[in-house]
């Protein structure tokens, strides 16, 4: 079976991420515009109205700001947990058809089974996925203030995985255009990854399945794709782990299309 993987954008200002298993087309989060969500699946010669349904890890905005239009447009199955389907219908003020899953459970989707686990963060039920294809196993973690053994039990068996390297702790801690609460919830145990705990918990996967990581969710302002990407380079070098491909996800622009 082909599978391809591709981020289609990823930053703090929005995430959204395709993965192709077959017949099977699943977004994983839709925090971009609608806009450019349909632009970016163009670019690979893919169309909103073929996909077989959008995983949602949490309600927040960046991951979730295309799904009123969807909603309103196409007839693409949501699958997200309880607690985040009413939190996500509260904020937009509509009802959303969604696919409800319990947090800790695997359901299939078409060539796809879809494990979910819990993370922690301040979100109503936040949760990561590992989805399994018959080719490969892709591990989706984005926004957790810390990396619970739980999370790398779930995430042990991917070849492929998507983690938050959010900030540079230095970087956030002299950044002048945030006050010093939002500086103390990023940098807590329900806020975001900084780029050493990224490294440290890939360094933990590192003998296991994984062959290749890519950084996601970097802040614009406290942290630079090239401290991400050698935070966790040099924790992979020391290992002698050099088999590990890093890939740095950006805003703007989709990475490359990874085949297997």
């Amino acid at each position: 079976m082909a599978v391809s993987w591709t981020i289609l954008g990823s930053g703090s200002a929005g995430n959204c991420a395709y993965l192709e298993a077959g017949q099977t087309r699943l977004l994983i989060d839709a925090g971009l515009s609608a806009r450019q969500i349909r632009l970016r699946l163009a670019a690979l010669g893919r169309v909103v109205e073929s996909l077989s349904g959008i995983l949602i890890t949490h309600e927040h905005g960046d991951h979730v700001q295309a799904l009123k239009v969807f909603a309103a447009r196409h007839d693409i199955p949501i699958y997200c947990n309880r607690f985040t389907r009413e939190a996500i219908e509260y904020q937009m003020g509509l009802k959303l058809a969604c696919r409800v899953f319990e947090t800790g459970t695997s359901f299939a989707i078409g060539d796809v089974e879809v494990e979910s686990f819990s993370v922690p963060h301040d979100a109503q039920d936040p949760v990561g996925f590992l989805v399994r294809t018959q080719t490969v196993n892709v591990g989706v973690l984005t926004d957790l203030g810390h990396v619970t053994r739980l999370v790398l039990e779930r995430l042990r068996p991917a070849q492929v995985l998507l983690v938050e390297a959010n900030h540079d702790v230095r970087l956030l801690q002299e950044d002048t255009r945030r006050p010093w609460t939002t500086k103390q919830r990023i940098l807590s145990r329900h806020g975001h990854l900084s780029n050493e705990a990224a490294a440290a918990m890939v360094e933990t996967l590192a003998d296991g399945a994984l062959q290749h990581v890519f950084l996601g969710h970097l802040s614009r302002d406290c942290n630079r794709p090239e401290l991400a990407h050698a935070a966790v380079a040099g924790r992979l070098q020391a290992l002698g782990a050099q088999h590990i491909q890093i890939t740095t996800a950006t805003q703007d622009t989709p990475t490359q299309e990874l085949r297997f």
